[in-house]
């Protein structure tokens, strides 16, 4: 295969990688912001999983950290680990707790543990 072929090819999934860690950078701001400023349906959701409200203020801490690692080229790997992290915490409180749907969550987890995998090599460096 010819370097003219191969060129476009990497750019498409250049542009393809930094709109996915854009998006769910953005979904995961929001979110986060959502929990600090205390959004009437997040703090009512933060109730019913009786942990305190303190762990609704570390969530979106750490959503918005995790948001701001993923669009990071170097942080990439961790931000994506620790949104991962948080997927599967969410799974386990909508499952158990909340009783809500599941499947979002296990969407979101998959795609940013697939994310965390291919930018691994920047750990192993």
């Amino acid at each position: 295969m010819s370097l003219t072929a191969e060129a476009p090819a990497n750019r498409f999934k250049t542009i393809g990688f930094w709109a996915l860690k854009i998006v769910f950078a953005l979904a995961f701001i929001g979110a986060g912001s959502a929990k600090i400023y205390g959004v009437e349906a997040m703090v009512a959701e933060f109730d019913v999983v009786g942990l305190g409200q303190w762990f609704r203020y570390f969530t979106g801490i750490v959503e918005i950290a995790g948001a701001i690692l993923l669009l990071l080229p170097r942080t990439t790997f961790y931000g994506a680990a620790l949104l991962t992290a948080v997927c599967i915490g969410a799974f386990f409180a909508q499952f158990a707790v909340l009783h809500g749907d599941v499947i979002h969550t296990i969407v979101m987890a998959a795609i940013l543990g697939a994310i965390a995998w291919f930018r691994r090599k920047d750990v192993l460096a």
